[in-house]
């Protein structure tokens, strides 16, 4: 049964995007609530929407409203990312926003903004100074997102600790977040509503995508989206705390996260959009030119196989300077710029299985047989960095406390980039990585990293919102299921079809560090039971689909070297002038073209589900007049993602704007190409 809802009755304000080709009406009821609809060519998405807060210790702020004021602007601007997935970025929206008030009581005040653009929109909510509001303790916001039909949805549940779940494909009506509570792979999961996590992204009935997310989330608990399969329609749900009983504890004045809406004709607009680093402030670190971008490899996949261990206290230690020093010269010798250790600190061998994980890990003292000092000394003579390790183990006290102390040491060693972990429950408990709390500590790393000259790169995070444009030292993050799990999930590891939805759901909120790049697709003789569900050709694709200034080739070396396909990991650049999507389906299959910075190299990659697939992939993308020599890694005739996933093929040609290239994906396969200007 349809719940009763508020009926529209003022003449609504209306903002488009420039174009004109989205449109956002804002309204009240007659009894005085908020409202909204959004609108794209002329034709209804987001149907009447209504928002609204609940307090702590005061009234509900969702009714009685009058609008006090309203304005409007234009922005247009181009900013210039520092690293990332093209150098310019264009910024061009109108802007509507709403003044608010309570008629009565105390009479409250808000303002809800809009910014509209053509490639979506996003909403916040802004709280002035006020006498009657200084302190905002928010229970529930419900803001609404009201659709128009039973669409298509990929979408992991809303787990208040981790987005390590598979990808579900199902209609809207089917979603059963409750049903992936028990997992036996996760190492925390929490999933109390039958909400969904952002970005989730759908298609209409009409072939339109949508895509839901956050942006600029700071200050504020994390966004889930509490789901009403009857009457199709989303609600916010705020992660929370056991321990506060509430969502958000702000003083005014403070404005909410960005609401965002992603909506685009073809998949790949989605892609393309930079919508949400456009709701973000500009860089206000300044210079970051002391991080680079760079392809890594590391002590990191041998202890997923089973062949080393992260603690001191096994025979099998990975981290010693003589294991690092061999990485070091391997990175050196093929175009590879960074070496992570992971395990080189004390504490490994007390953290797993103990409930109490507070003060175990140092972050500045090494095992006995690692000599930080050496291979950071050996690594400037070979011209490779070191990449930091801190897993904190869920103790981010414990990890704040040592901080600047962690930070100073790697600035006084010339180290640019630490890799964070926060594997386990959250210590205090009660809370959890997706909070308000958690959110606050990830930001406060963060802004402590900067002062060092440290970018970080975090894993069991809280999700990208596009701070990168803010705080650039946010270099990447996991936050998704990584290729680890193919190394020891007891589920079969990530199916064909995962990345090819990667690319349309968690790659749209920001950079990810998938360590792809795996040789020994059957793990063998490490783990007999496990293997990579792709081919060979989709891993190497994956160096130009997946996006991240860090790129992990991250298989053992043995399994590089004498490898012909191994030269595109050593020729693909990790930094962009310019990005194109060039095709795909959400689930299905992408092509991503992307031109390095500083050159005119094009690498291109192009991935597939289960299902073989035969695409024709023009590239006008070229220079007009210049010849290309394009280097294809592809698919066997034979290959296959469980029969045959080693089996490639590599060809040359000479190619030119006007010619075209005819790919056949195998099932679970790719293709990776260089073109590189012939001389």
């Amino acid at each position: 049964m349809a719940c009763q809802m508020p009926v529209e009755t003022e003449a609504p304000l209306t903002i488009a995007s420039p174009s004109g080709n989205n449109t956002v009406s804002f309204f009240l009821s007659a009894k005085g609530e908020p409202g909204y609809t959004i609108t794209h060519n002329q034709t209804l998405v987001i149907d009447t929407s209504w928002i609204g807060f609940d307090f702590k210790d005061a009234n509900p702020l969702r009714s009685g409203l009058v609008v006090k004021n309203s304005s409007s602007k234009t922005v247009t601007e181009t900013w210039e990312m520092p690293w990332g997935e093209q150098r310019k970025v264009k910024n061009n929206f109108n802007e509507l926003t709403i003044d608010l008030e309570e008629q009565e009581g105390l009479q409250r005040h808000f303002s809800m903004i809009f910014r509209v653009y053509d490639d979506g929109l996003g909403f916040r909510y802004h709280f002035p100074k006020q006498e009657n509001m200084k302190e905002v303790i928010i229970t529930d916001e419900n803001t609404q997102f009201q659709l128009t039909g039973d669409h298509q949805v990929w979408w992991i549940p809303g787990d208040w600790d981790i987005y390590e779940h598979l990808y579900n494909e199902t209609r809207f009506s089917e979603i059963d977040a409750l049903s992936k509570r028990d997992h036996p792979n996760l190492a925390q999961t929490y999933i109390p509503e039958n909400a969904v996590n952002t970005p989730v992204t759908m298609k209409t009935a009409e072939g339109l995508y949508l895509s839901f997310h956050e942006a600029n989330l700071t200050d504020y608990s994390g966004m889930t989206l509490k789901v009403d399969p009857d009457n199709l329609s989303m609600r916010s749900e705020l992660v929370g705390s056991e321990i506060t009983g509430y969502k958000v504890k702000r003083n005014t004045p403070f404005s909410t996260p960005w609401r965002t809406i992603q909506i685009a004709d073809k998949a790949g607009d989605l892609i393309e959009s930079k919508l949400i680093v456009n709701l973000n402030e500009p860089n206000k670190i300044g210079d970051v030119s002391w991080f680079k971008p760079t392809k890594y490899v590391g002590i990191w996949w041998e202890m997923h196989l089973g062949k080393s261990s992260w603690d001191r206290a096994s025979d099998k230690h990975g981290a010693t300077t003589e294991n690092t020093k061999k990485f070091i010269d391997f990175a050196a010798a093929n175009n590879i710029g960074a070496v992570l250790v992971e395990g080189w600190n004390t504490g490994w061998e007390h953290w797993i299985g103990f409930e109490d994980r507070e003060g175990v890990f140092d972050f500045v003292t090494p095992y006995e047989d690692y000599d930080l000092q050496e291979v950071v000394h050996y690594g400037k003579e070979k011209g490779v960095e070191i990449i930091m390790h801190h897993e904190t183990s869920a103790a981010p006290r414990t990890y704040e406390q040592q901080l600047d102390t962690a930070y100073k040491l790697m600035e006084s060693l010339g180290i640019h980039a630490v890799k964070t972990g926060y594997v386990g429950k959250i210590i205090p408990k009660g809370e959890y990585h997706h909070g308000q709390w958690m959110v606050n500590h990830y930001r406060k790393v963060l802004e402590k990293a900067a002062e060092h000259q440290v970018a970080v790169n975090a894993h069991e995070p809280i999700k990208a919102t596009g701070i990168r444009r803010t705080l650039p030292n946010a270099i990447a993050r996991e936050g998704l299921r990584g290729q680890e799990f193919n190394a020891w999930a007891s589920d079969g590891g990530n199916p064909p079809s995962h990345l090819p939805t990667v690319a349309f759901t968690r790659m749209l909120a920001g950079p990810i560090d998938y360590t792809p790049g795996i040789f020994n697709i059957k793990l063998k003789p490490w783990k007999e039971n496990n293997q990579v569900n792709t081919t060979l050709a989709h891993q190497l694709a994956l160096f130009v689909v997946i996006y991240s200034p860090v790129q992990m080739a991250a298989d053992l070396p043995e399994y590089y070297e004498g490898n012909k396909a191994f030269q595109f990991i050593r020729d693909v650049g990790v930094d962009w002038e310019e990005s194109k999507v060039l095709n795909g389906e959400v689930g299905d299959y992408v092509t991503i073209a992307r031109r390095e910075r500083g050159s005119d190299k094009w690498f291109v990659g192009s991935i597939t589900d289960e299902n073989t697939r035969q695409l024709n992939i023009p590239l006008d993308f070229l220079d007009n007049g210049k010849n290309y020599k394009a280097t294809i890694y592809g698919d066997e005739r034979d290959a296959h993602w469980d029969k045959n996933p080693t089996a490639y093929r590599i060809t040359e040609r000479t190619v030119t704007s006007e010619d075209s290239l005819d790919l056949r994906l195998a099932p679970g396969g790719g293709a990776a190409i260089s073109l590189i200007p012939a001389e």
